[in-house]
């Protein structure tokens, strides 16, 4: 079936996209102090796709339905996630309760560790603090509810006066209402509640925020051999497919964030594919979340050993993403991310600066 896809392109920043929005020649980006002043227009299936660069001007006009829809995903604020605005970029930080993660295993394995590193990140700046108990890495194995509940809860427990909403990092349902009855305020989930058949329903019992990531394969195989005809649009349509199931079964679309799974069943290539093509995914019509930190992808690029000496890497990906509009950034390294952040948003987003002149209408 041939699809139409939509990705803005021409981006402006703070005051001179404001003014590009009131004289007519950009559209606002997802709410953001972000516009677009073209789009690049897919139209195709994958493995045959074809392109068309429109003005802004020139694709409101196209009367077709999936265009008019998209576009207004694309233009639309995102609501609040767990009380956290979407205007501008935020910060995810990671905990890891874990033996065996790629980068940290072990270190926040006891419950007292992994609440001092949590509240440490909260207080560096972090928007969300994400508590996974089981490792995705590739090569890892899964492990039992059980296991993951005894990892967690005790942390959970020690968070509850923490400011930063936590979100867990799990696929399991009964992991899920058992975090959700301690501190748990945003669901975070790899397979995109395909994990069990539970957990769509689960996920919008609890009323929480989910995120839907995508994910070829489980962990254990997922980089043997990934392979895609075209990784850009087979990722766009799985977390299509997956935000209108988890609507289907009863979660607020406005409660849905979207993750194209970066280094979950990808090549470096396919790797670099998603993030040059990033903004593509606002027309979803959810908040984006991307996931690059300490990545084998950036390790290669850096060579940094071990991954988590590449932090400037790191920050080089996180404020790629969020130049394209990216909402959210899940990272190890708050501090280093949150400063870098502080500078973006003066020069390029929240800022308002003195207006030098008055703005002439276009000619």
């Amino acid at each position: 079936m041939t699809g139409i896809y939509l990705q803005p392109i021409g981006l402006l920043y703070g005051e001179v996209a404001r003014d590009a929005v009131s004289l007519g020649a950009a559209l606002p980006l997802a709410g953001s102090s972000i516009a677009f002043t073209a789009t690049r227009l897919w139209e195709g299936e994958p493995g045959n796709v074809k392109f068309a660069i429109v003005r802004t001007s020139t694709i409101q006009a196209i009367d077709e339905p999936r265009v008019r829809d998209l576009l207004d995903r694309i233009v639309a604020p995102r609501a609040a996630i767990a009380g956290v605005s979407m205007d501008r970029p935020r910060i995810m930080g990671i905990v890891n309760v874990t033996p065996d993660s790629f980068s940290d295993g072990g270190e926040h394995l006891e419950p007292s560790a992994a609440i001092e590193h949590a509240m440490t990140l909260s207080n560096s700046g972090a928007d969300f603090v994400d508590i996974g108990g089981e490792s995705t890495r590739p090569g890892s194995e899964p492990i039992s509810a059980e296991e993951e509940l005894r990892r967690i809860l005790p942390v959970l427990s020690g968070l509850t006066g923490m400011p930063a909403p936590v979100s867990i990092d799990t696929r399991k349902p009964e992991v899920m209402r058992e975090a959700a009855k301690i501190r748990a305020d945003i669901i975070n989930d790899v397979s995109a509640l395909t994990s069990s058949p539970d957990s769509p329903a689960t996920v919008a019992e609890l009323k929480k925020p989910a995120v839907l990531m995508h994910a070829q394969g489980d962990p254990r195989t997922m980089q043997d051999n990934p392979t895609y005809q075209d990784v850009v649009i087979e990722v766009y349509d799985y977390l299509e497919r997956r935000i209108e199931a988890a609507a289907a079964a009863g979660l607020a679309r406005s409660s849905m964030i979207a993750d194209p799974g970066i280094g979950f069943g990808k090549t470096a290539l396919h790797n670099a594919s998603l993030l040059q093509s990033i903004s593509l995914f606002h027309g979803l019509g959810a908040p984006l979340l991307t996931g690059t930190s300490r990545k084998r992808s950036l390790q290669r690029l850096t060579g940094a050993k071990p991954p988590k000496e590449q932090a400037a890497g790191n920050i080089a990906a996180a404020l790629d993403a969020v130049s394209q509009g990216v909402q959210i950034v899940r990272v190890h390294d708050v501090e280093e991310t949150r400063q870098a952040l502080a500078v973006w948003n003066w020069l390029r987003g929240a800022a308002k600066p003195q207006r030098r002149s008055r703005v002439s209408p276009l000619v």
